[in-house]
């Protein structure tokens, strides 16, 4: 179970926003407040909605740093699948 969050928090860590004013950036990079509004609007369906969502609840409770730590100790082992 551990290996399968640790797996989780990786791809986090390296997904990056597929479409808009931040597309290409990973999704811890981006401001608050644009969480803010997905989570007043909603999310969207399927994996990124949910990672977005997980990204939103790291931010406001102060831990995104977990996502840019992971990015420095691992490379990226998902990068053909995004």
């Amino acid at each position: 179970m551990k290996n399968e969050q640790h797996q989780e928090l990786l791809k986090l860590a390296y997904m990056k926003m597929p479409f808009g004013k931040f597309k290409g950036q990973f999704l811890s990079n981006m401001p608050e407040t644009y969480f803010v509004w997905f989570n007043r609007q909603g999310f969207p369906k399927g994996k990124l909605g949910e990672r977005m969502q997980m990204c939103f609840d790291l931010k406001i409770n102060g831990q995104e740093d977990i996502l840019f730590e992971l990015r420095k100790r691992y490379g990226n082992p998902f990068e053909e699948n995004q």
